[in-house]
């Protein structure tokens, strides 16, 4: 049975102050009512605002202390207390180790590079060994059937007598030459095979030639390509993308390179080369001194609306310019000023070892005298180099409403295949959002329930509503809705200064924005403003929430410096996450 009401509950609590906005109220959603039993079988919206009665009894907090005070001004339990400052815009203030410290790990992030990869590793470990044991023998099963290579070259009778002893089946040539390349068999063995099928149906299929090419390019057999290369031009009117690649690869570390660009153009005439192509053609032009035609593919990579590799950059960052060349220094060094530009525009993060690359090149320049450093900045935004105050995770009054009005349009009212609501729910909830003052925090509350287990959720729900504020709103919603289209409506509508708290990462409805510059303003918007719980104690513990940056982890300059966040090359970073390391160049001159 699902069911609508709303209801005022004052629960006579502390004020939030951090969180208050003048004439605004706070917000709580919940997918399910607060009852006494830990089932919650109704979906529910759980809205609270806050008491503006400096009287009403309540303990007041506050946040930029260690502690809170109770009725009578006196401070208590400040050894519980939240990491301060990095509970909402990442900063410390001076204070000593406490028992909650000792026994939880700090709050991190949940979009910090590396959190994921730790959590799937505390994931793995619950797996059973059943089940392990499982996969074990479905592997070995799989292994055994798969097609076994001869471990020689075959005569014609051999190769015949093998493929009726296998059933006689179809594209046995095709399946073959695939496990002699997987299985990186010698090149004769290939050989005798492609002599097998000739002299069987008098004719050497394409798909047959093509992983053969694919045989010999991947092990350098540099004879056999540029054999195979005459043939297929001859036999066939054209070649498909994956020979046309293969070609590429093989040309590029070659005298003859500039065969690669005839190709590349005869991939264009069709369809769209791969980002990968481009990098090949780039690589071998700078390997060969020719760096105005390097930058001419370059030019023709970002047309075609392909994104580079950072193997590219890198090429283009190590690319050495020669007397011959036409293209003066100072055009070139603002070419790759451009690339770090581009980084920055996409909120692309170099690996490491692009990032060392680019320091080096810095370094280098005649006159300019640039240093560059790894670091990481404080919790404030400011460079642990050079003191550099990084750009605030605040969105811009244009901005937000750009945002604001892309996910009413596109999340909200747009077909969202995840919203699992009807239109007429919809309405009813934008109009009771519509008739409250704004609010200041929004609560996912059937996620923040059962965040730490179902056989406590209402605890779970209630100790966190506690903590934030003293009234609430309820609007019941359908138990088949989904939740995030509400939460992100009435966040949004609240204005800038709103938050909301949930794990939910919103992915799928991220997906629903247009790429480019309104998914990074999401982004950016979501990393500032969601709060998500690390861990709490019901019984005499205080909620503690997962750190919020008070910085933008973008690339970012001024007139004499550069800072780029990157990632480590051995880290494993998530999609949804950010790099938290940095490397900070700074100029004298």
């Amino acid at each position: 049975m699902a069911s609508t009401f709303i209801l005022n509950v004052r629960i006579c609590l502390k004020p939030f102050k951090p969180f208050f906005h003048q004439g605004s109220s706070a917000f709580s959603t919940l997918n399910t009512s607060l009852c006494k039993s830990p089932q919650l079988p109704l979906s529910a919206r759980f809205l609270c605002t806050r008491d503006n009665n400096p009287n009403s009894g309540g303990r007041q907090t506050d946040w930029r202390n260690r502690g809170w005070t109770d009725r009578q001004g006196g401070v208590k339990n400040s050894t519980i207390r939240h990491r301060e400052e990095e509970l909402w815009d990442g900063s410390v203030k001076g204070r000593g180790k406490s028992s909650i410290r000792r026994q939880l790990s700090l709050p991190t992030s949940v979009f910090a590079a590396g959190t994921a990869a730790k959590t799937r590793e505390w994931l793995s470990r619950r797996a059973t060994v059943a089940l392990q044991d499982v996969e074990t023998e479905g592997m070995k099963t799989r292994q055994a059937e798969k097609m076994q290579p001869p471990d020689r070259p075959l005569s014609v009778t051999e190769w015949r007598e093998l493929k009726e002893s296998l059933g006689n089946q179809q594209r046995f040539e095709i399946y073959m030459m695939y496990v002699l390349l997987k299985t990186r068999a010698e090149l004769d063995i290939a050989k005798s095979l492609l002599t097998f099928v000739a002299m069987e149906s008098g004719t050497l299929p394409y798909q047959l030639l093509l992983r053969y090419l694919t045989l010999c390019v991947k092990g350098r057999h540099d004879a056999e390509v540029f054999d195979l290369y005459d043939i297929m031009r001859e036999r066939f009117p054209s070649l498909d993308k994956g020979a046309c690649t293969l070609f590429i690869e093989f040309f590029s570390r070659t005298a003859k390179w500039r065969e690669c660009i005839s190709i590349l153009n005869e991939i264009k005439k069709v369809y769209t080369p791969k980002a990968r192509n481009y990098d090949r053609v780039i690589t071998a032009a700078l390997s060969n001194g020719e760096v105005t035609t390097a930058w001419a593919m370059y030019a023709d990579l970002l047309e075609q609306g392909l994104s580079p590799f950072q193997e590219t950059w890198d090429s283009l960052f190590k690319g050495v310019r020669t007397e011959a060349e036409t293209m003066s220094q100072s055009e070139h060094q603002e070419r790759l000023l451009q690339i770090i530009l581009y980084m920055r525009n996409n909120q692309i993060y170099p690996q490491q070892s692009l990032a060392s690359t680019i320091k080096t090149w810095f370094e280098s320049l005649t006159g300019q005298k640039w240093t560059g450093s790894w670091t990481r900045p404080t919790p404030q935004g400011v460079c642990g180099c050079c003191g550099f105050k990084l750009e605030s995770m605040h969105l811009t009054a244009e901005e937000y409403q750009q945002l604001r009005d892309r996910v009413m349009t596109d999340v909200i009212q747009g077909p969202d295949v995840f919203k699992k609501t009807t239109q007429q729910e919809l309405e009813r909830f934008k109009e009771f959002v519509e008739k409250k003052p704004a609010f200041d925090v929004v609560v996912d509350g059937l996620n923040v329930a059962y965040n730490n287990g179902k056989d406590r959720a209402s605890e779970n729900l209630l100790a966190v509503v506690s903590e934030l504020e003293q009234k609430a709103h309820c609007f019941f919603t359908e138990s088949i809705s989904e939740d995030d289209p509400f939460l992100l409506y009435a966040t949004l509508h609240s204005g800038n200064h709103c938050r909301f708290v949930s794990s939910d990462l919103m992915r799928n409805h991220k997906a629903c924005l247009p790429k480019g510059e309104i998914r990074q303003l999401f982004f950016k918007w979501q990393r500032g403003h969601q709060l998500v719980l690390h861990e709490y104690f019901i019984e005499g513990g205080r909620v503690i929430f997962q750190s919020i940056p008070s910085y933008d982890t973008i690339v970012q300059n001024s007139a004499d410096s550069w800072h780029l966040p990157y990632d480590d090359d051995t880290e494993d970073r998530a999609a949804y996450e950010v790099p938290q390391r940095w490397l900070c160049l700074t100029s004298k001159h």
